[in-house]
């Protein structure tokens, strides 16, 4: 029998996610079976279990293929010394919306894990992860938010978790509203409306276009 490479393994892994990419988009993640990415993939439910703990764990895997660098860009805002923190903030929302745009595979795993996932059973890691991303998001703003008033010699004028949860609220919202009817205007450009609208309420000053 032919030795297992790495190379070999990186590809089974990567066909196994790119098969429950497309059956979690069809069957919906509580409907899908690790039996069924399995036989999508051209695989054997070993082979799965070789690479992942369980449907959770194989959800995971193919959310932060497509979205860790985003996440990334995410993390670093506040920290760039040459960058307007409010600035750096809004052009990492545009792009990380602008991959969603762009990326059929970004688009995907968004869809999925918005409209397709019950986080509930072996899925309680996927609802962890989510719940970790999101706070680690609001520390994010929070530490961009001071940096700008910081700045720029002004204060909020509300609390800050609440600019930051009403911030979150309306680029997810945005988001969702998209990958609903993409059709219905242009991503892009309301956020960067919508953005401009929401900080100027605050008392901030608009960042620079990107």
């Amino acid at each position: 029998m032919a030795r297992c490479t790495k190379e070999d393994a990186l590809a089974t892994r990567h066909r196994l996610l790119d098969a429950a990419e497309r059956v979690f988009a069809e069957k919906g993640v509580s409907r899908t079976s690790l039996n069924d990415i399995a036989l999508a993939a051209g695989a054997t439910r070993g082979a799965i279990y070789w690479h992942f703990k369980n449907k959770g764990d194989l959800f995971n895997a193919m959310m932060e293929r497509a979205t860790l660098p985003m996440e990334t860009a995410l993390y670093d805002i506040g920290y760039d010394p040459l960058r307007d923190p409010l600035e750096q903030m809004v052009s990492t929302f545009l792009s990380a919306m602008h991959e969603i745009v762009t990326n059929d595979r970004t688009r995907c795993v968004f869809e999925v894990a918005t409209f397709k996932v019950q986080y509930v059973d072996e899925l309680v890691a996927v609802k962890e992860r989510q719940l970790r991303i999101q706070a680690e998001m609001m520390k994010a703003m929070e530490r961009s938010l001071q940096q700008a008033c910081a700045l720029r010699g002004q204060s909020l004028t509300m609390p800050i978790s609440m600019v930051t949860r009403g911030l979150s609220a309306l680029v997810c919202g945005l988001i969702e509203s998209w990958l609903m009817n993409p059709q219905a205007f242009d991503l892009l450009d309301v956020a960067r409306a919508t953005l401009d609208v929401y900080l100027g309420g605050l008392g901030l000053a608009a960042p620079a276009r990107v």
